[in-house]
């Protein structure tokens, strides 16, 4: 069993229009005092079940505000504290419109091997939309400095499904991302989510609700253009050169351990939830003054925790559900657990059921929701 961290970035130049995450604007005077923060709490951390994390994951927000010697210490007491092989994969996302070469540089020396880029569109109008503050170039551009600065482990984020959004500009989006090689894609549908600006403005019809029908056209023209050059669909919102899967992510999707720390940080043991206060200056406060960061823990019933990995294995296209790894984690096998819930899943169509695994159908990747509802 694999475990990893998590290191959130609260911070930001500006808030994206759809983005509901636990990020802050004009906060530039805390970055330095947050890394220290959080350096603190990375140090009095413990290992979850003994478990040695194999990955490393700069969230947010955005890391690449940071300094790269302050991400360097933070990588470094990582590795200190828990005995990290040097092998870890250790991502941090950026944002393509602030980084230059000597950044990227800097920071691939402190110890980051595996950049992820929020390109989100190449359609000037939908980048405005999203309240992006980058071009397409700046993408282009950034690619090019991280393959000069030693990165050979790179992603990228495009979004789907957006108001006023055409098949055509979203093909002609897949069409400008795939010159530029990515080892690893992301595909995500919008979300429109309350408390944005994107709710809002669709609520008062300042802005058309998405097409789900046109989204779901996008999502199967992107499945096609990917497969085509050569990106292997590994999960559902992704897509990878061989070998070059999402360590981080997999360990997410196999209901694994991990920690997360940082200001609004969520993390799971295996049998607890744990969530940390949300501001960044009461999270740099309650450090300062030496007490817990912790806002909330919850436990993790046994059937709970069984279902979750279910509906988070299933989004593994290939992989599913390994049924040992399901019996390791869980004491039990699928069957004794979930023995209607399969046998109903392959009467709708929705399951592949064999000796070593449990995983979608062709059909069941179209309606996965309606597959993974059977585990809740």
């Amino acid at each position: 069993m694999n475990a990893g961290i998590y290191l959130h970035v609260p911070f930001c130049r500006s808030r994206c229009t759809y983005c509901d995450f636990n990020t802050y604007i004009g906060m530039e005077s805390l970055y330095t005092p947050y890394a220290r923060a959080l350096e603190h709490e990375i140090r009095a951390a413990q290992p979850i079940h003994g478990l040695i994390p194999s990955t490393i994951f700069f969230g947010g927000g955005t890391p690449s505000l940071l300094q790269p010697d302050e991400i360097g210490s933070l990588i470094h007491a990582c590795q200190e504290i828990f005995h990290m092989a040097s092998t870890a994969e250790i991502s941090a996302e950026c944002n393509p419109g602030t980084v230059t070469l000597d950044y990227l540089a800097a920071l691939r020396k402190n110890g980051v091997n595996r950049l992820s880029f929020g390109a989100q569109s190449a359609d000037p109008d939908e980048l405005q939309l999203l309240g992006r503050e980058h071009g397409f170039a700046d993408v282009a551009r950034a690619v090019t400095d991280s393959r000069s600065a030693g990165f050979d482990n790179v992603n990228f984020d495009l979004i789907f499904g957006l108001p006023y959004q055409s098949l055509a500009s979203w093909q002609r989006t897949i069409e400008a991302a795939l010159p530029l090689a990515p080892n690893h894609i992301s595909l995500y549908a919008l979300t429109i989510e309350a408390g944005t600006p994107m709710y809002d403005w669709t609520r008062r019809g300042q802005v058309p609700f998405p097409d789900p029908d046109l989204a779901a056209d996008m999502y199967e023209y992107a499945r096609s253009a990917l497969r085509a050059a050569g990106y292997a669909h590994y999960e559902i919102s992704n897509w990878c050169k061989p070998g070059r899967e999402c360590a981080h992510n997999l360990i997410y999707w196999r209901n694994e351990p991990y920690h997360g720390l940082g200001a609004g940080a969520h993390g799971s043991t295996l049998d607890e939830r744990i969530w940390r206060v949300k501001r960044p200056a009461d999270y740099i406060g309650r450090i300062e003054r030496g007490e817990s960061t912790e806002l909330g823990r919850e436990s993790i019933a046994p059937r709970t925790s069984c279902g979750e990995t279910m509906m988070l294995g299933l989004r593994l296209l290939q992989e599913g559900v390994s049924r040992a790894r399901f019996a390791e984690r869980h004491g039990a096998p699928i069957e004794q657990i979930f023995g209607p819930e399969l046998m109903r899943g392959q009467e709708m169509g929705l399951l592949h059921i064999d000796d070593e695994r449990v995983r979608l159908t062709e059909q069941g990747t179209f309606v996965s929701n309606q597959a993974m509802m059977l585990f809740v």
